[in-house]
């Protein structure tokens, strides 16, 4: 490796030291595959990891590189027994293998954070999505404290993104643990739909794969203007409360699809029936076969786009 050396820190933990930091370097975290069946994100990182190795990039930055869920990879299913990326709280208690993985991962962040108290802390968590979208390529912003820098939005512009969704709470998610408990620029990447190794079209995710390899080096990503990016922020949550529980449109419908005042989106033995009101609504993240008490959709709304302060 040039540049540096790597460590394993425990199974598919992979911490990359560089031998001379670059002084603006962020302490990065990448993270893939917290989803098994979600597989273009591993080999985009495969791809970066295996041009490091062959020495066409030079390591200039602390990383750490996360291949988050191996056994749901190995079976090639989302999860084993629970959704991973719902578990990663401190306060824990849930037993199991995502629960165990989830503890494993958080700690191991804690520990990388930990080793760089003076660099600014950064973590992409990839993902793909389930099905198709309006905007194949999107962001999720956690919902915290920590605001997101300007030059966050630059760099995600730049990198291909297309729209942005803010959270309205807290999720739980990955990305949401280092924002929430470590101050990171954290966000949750989705990067097309989910599909098995081999048929993915990664050349719509070369503007990432430039990003990534620019952090890995140490340099300055690319930017581009954020208006080129659509925001959205949450309006509803759609909540699974019965076994009685439908959504009221095709299961491939893509993310983003916009519903007019006066559509039926669900029915619900507990929780009713929920039609839109006054203002139409975009879906994002529908899944009517999600656990009891569990999330089956987003509503979301346009909103402006973020302007960095004066001066």
């Amino acid at each position: 490796m040039t540049g540096g050396r790597w460590t394993l820190r425990g199974p598919g933990l992979l911490e990359l030291i560089p031998d001379t930091p670059a002084a603006t370097s962020c302490a990065g975290v990448l993270s893939v595959g917290i989803h098994g069946n979600e597989t273009a994100p591993i080999e985009l990182m495969g791809d970066l990891l295996a041009r490091l190795e062959a020495g066409h990039l030079r390591l200039g930055a602390p990383l750490l590189v996360i291949l988050g869920n191996p056994a749901a990879i190995c079976a090639g299913t989302r999860f084993v027994s629970t959704n991973l990326n719902r578990l990663f709280r401190r306060d824990l208690a849930e037993s199991g293998d995502e629960p165990d993985r989830a503890r494993a991962l958080m700690a191991t962040v804690d520990a990388f954070y930990a080793r760089h108290p003076d660099r600014a802390r950064l973590h992409y968590d990839l993902h793909t999505a389930i099905r198709d979208s309006r905007y194949p390529r999107f962001v999720v912003e956690p919902f915290t404290q920590t605001p997101t820098s300007p030059t966050q939005w630059a760099w995600l512009a730049g990198a291909g993104i297309q729209a942005v969704l803010h959270q309205h709470r807290h999720s739980w998610t990955f990305s949401h643990y280092s924002r929430h408990y470590h101050g990171a620029q954290a966000f949750t990447l989705e990067l097309g739909r989910a599909r098995p190794f081999g048929e993915n079209d990664l050349a719509p995710l070369a503007p990432l794969g430039a990003l990534l390899a620019a952090l890995l080096e140490g340099r300055e990503p690319a930017s581009a203007d954020p208006a080129t990016m659509a925001f959205f922020r949450v309006k509803h949550e759609l909540m699974r409360r019965s076994e009685a529980f439908r959504l009221c449109f095709p299961d491939n419908t893509p993310n983003f699809t916009e519903f007019a005042p006066g559509t039926r989106l669900t029915r619900d033995a507990v929780g009713g029936d929920f039609i839109v009101g006054d203002i139409p609504l975009r879906v994002v993240f529908p899944n009517a076969d999600v656990e009891l008490g569990a999330r089956a959709a987003l509503l979301v709304v346009p909103t402006p786009t973020p302007r960095a302060p004066p001066g």
